[in-house]
C-alpha cells in the first residue's frame, strides 16, 4: 500500500524559525519513511559500465537525476573512503546538508584518525596542521586511473539511497533528505582521466570509512555486507545491494540469488590492507591442473583492472594449458593486451573450455567462455587474461571482465566471499534486477 503525505508550511522572515520548521519536516518524513519501508531492509544502487574504459560506475539514486546533474562515482574495491569534487561551503545563516552546505571534519575525531590510518606512499605529505590547525582533517584522495593524489579534507554529504524488498526499489529514498556519510572533497583536476560525468570514487574496501560499513553503522542496512553484480555492457544496469537480502531477478523470480552462492574465506593481508583477497588451491582447465600455481596462492578481487592479470610464470602456464585444451582451434596473431587469440566462432561443438578456480574452501569458481574469451572484432576472439610481468605485487588479480554477470557477495562481518559463477548459465544476468517497477 502506498501512503502519500502532504504538508503545508508557511515560512516567514525569521530564518531561525524556518530552520526549526525544516527540521520538524525532516523528522516527520523520516518517521513515516521508516514505517512505510520497514520491509525494505537492504539498499539498492544501480551500476553502469563505461564501454570505452570498461570501468564500472554508480549513482546513489536508481534514476540519474539529470536535472541537477547527480554525478557518477567509480566503483572502487580498494579506496579507503569515498571522494567527490565538491567544495566546503559556508553560510552566514544556519544551513544544513540538504541545502548544499558542507562542513569540515575536525582532526581530533575518530573518523579522521580512521582516514589517516590509510596512507598511500605515493601521495603528498599531510603536514599542513600549522596552517589550518585542527579545524580540518587533511586526507589525500587518490585517482585509481591516473594514479595521482591531491591533498584535500574530509567533509560530509547526503546520499539518496533507495531500499528494496529484494525484488523492487522503494517508492522513494529511505530518508527523504538523504543519508549522511563521510567523504573527502577533491579538486576537479583529480577527475580529468575519468569517463564522462564521473566526478569521484565510491569506496567499497575493507576500510572503516567504506560506504557499506558507514551505512551499517547508521542502521540503514542490516550489516556490513554487500553484493556486486557487474553488467557486461552499458545497455544494461547492474546492481549492488547493501545488506543481507533477499535478492531476486526478474528472469528467475522465485529464486533467491543467495541459493546460487558458494563461499570461501576472504583474506585481509594486514589490519590496514584495503583490497579483498581469497586463496586458491589450484587452477584447472578441462579438469587438468595448471602448472606454476602453488596451493594457497593469493588472489585479489579488483575493480580497477579490466582483465585478470597474472604473474608471468602463471600466465605462461595458463596459456600453455589453454592452448593444449583448444588443440585444433585455429589461432590468429594476438591483439594487445592479449597474448593468445583465435578465429572467432571456431570452437566447435565442445565450446570454450572452462577455467576453474578451486578455492581454499574446496568450492569451485568456474570461469566460462563468456568471461574468458573477449571478442575484439574483425573475426578475432582472445583469451581475456593478461601477462602482468614477473615483478607484480599480486600474482593473480581477478579483473572486472571475469566478474561480469557473476553474483558476488562480500560478507565483511564473517570475512567470506560468496560467488555464483556465471549467471548466464542459469538463465539470467546482472541486468536482471527490476529497477523499473516500484514496490509497494
Amino acid at each position: 500500500m502506498s501512503i502519500y503525505i502532504t504538508f503545508i508550511i508557511c515560512f516567514g522572515n525569521n530564518k531561525k524559525s524556518n530552520m526549526h520548521l525544516l527540521n520538524l519536516l525532516f523528522f516527520t518524513f523520516a518517521f513515516f519513511s521508516h514505517n512505510v519501508y520497514s520491509s525494505f531492509n537492504t539498499s539498492v544502487i544501480p551500476i553502469t559500465k563505461d564501454d570505452q574504459t570498461s570501468l564500472h560506475k554508480i549513482t546513489w539514486g536508481y534514476k540519474v537525476r539529470q536535472w541537477d546533474g547527480e554525478p557518477y562515482l567509480l566503483l572502487d574495491l580498494e579506496a579507503p573512503f569515498t571522494w567527490k569534487d565538491i567544495k566546503i561551503t559556508h553560510s552566514e545563516v544556519a544551513c544544513g546538508l540538504e541545502e548544499g552546505c558542507r562542513f569540515p571534519v575536525r582532526c581530533d575525531t575518530v573518523l579522521c584518525k580512521e582516514a589517516k590510518s590509510y596512507i598511500n606512499p605515493i601521495c603528498p605529505s599531510l603536514n599542513i596542521t600549522n596552517k589550518y590547525g585542527c579545524n580540518i582533517c587533511s586526507v589525500t584522495p587518490h585517482n585509481p586511473v591516473s594514479n595521482v593524489c591531491k591533498v584535500s579534507q574530509l567533509t560530509t554529504d547526503l546520499a539518496e539511497l533507495y531500499s528494496t524488498n529484494g525484488r523492487n526499489p522503494s517508492q522513494g529514498p529511505r530518508w527523504p533528505f538523504g543519508t549522511e556519510f563521510v567523504l573527502s572533497c577533491a579538486p576537479q583536476s583529480l577527475t580529468q582521466s575519468f569517463p564522462k560525468n564521473v566526478r569521484g570514487v565510491a569506496g567499497f574496501s575493507w576500510s572503516g570509512l567504506c560506504f557499506p560499513r558507514q551505512l551499517a553503522s547508521t542502521g540503514v542496512t542490516n550489516a556490513a555486507k554487500f553484493a556486486l553484480c557487474l553488467p557486461s555492457s552499458s545497455s544494461a544496469l547492474g546492481v549492488t545491494f547493501l545488506g543481507e537480502g533477499p535478492f531476486y531477478f526478474t528472469s528467475n523470480a522465485k529464486v533467491d540469488l543467495r541459493s546460487y552462492l558458494s563461499y570461501t574465506p576472504m583474506v585481509r593481508k594486514s589490519p590496514k590492507s584495503l583490497g579483498y583477497y581469497i586463496k586458491i588451491n589450484r587452477i584447472l582447465i578441462k579438469g587438468t591442473p595448471v602448472n606454476s600455481v602453488p596451493k594457497g596462492s593469493s588472489v585479489k578481487i579488483s575493480s580497477r583492472v579490466a582483465y585478470t592479470t597474472l604473474r608471468s610464470d602463471i600466465y605462461k602456464a595458463l596459456v600453455a594449458s589453454f592452448t593444449k585444451a583448444t588443440t585444433g582451434i585455429p589461432q590468429v596473431p594476438a591483439v594487445k593486451p592479449f597474448g593468445l587469440c583465435f578465429k572467432d566462432g571456431a570452437y566447435g561443438s565442445g565450446g570454450v573450455p572452462k577455467i576453474d578456480l578451486e578455492t581454499e574452501s574446496g568450492k569451485v569458481w568456474s570461469i566460462s567462455g563468456e568471461n574468458s574469451i573477449k571478442r575484439v572484432g574483425n573475426g578475432v576472439a582472445c583469451l581475456a587474461f593478461v601477462d602482468g610481468g614477473s615483478k607484480v605485487t599480486d600474482p593473480i588479480v581477478i579483473g572486472t571482465f571475469q566478474m561480469e554477470n557473476n553474483f558476488l557477495y562480500f560478507d565483511l562481518v564473517n570475512q567470506k566471499l560468496g560467488f555464483s559463477s556465471s549467471l548466464l548459465a542459469r538463465g539470467t544476468s546482472c541486468g536482471g534486477f527490476n529497477f523499473t517497477q516500484v514496490g509497494n
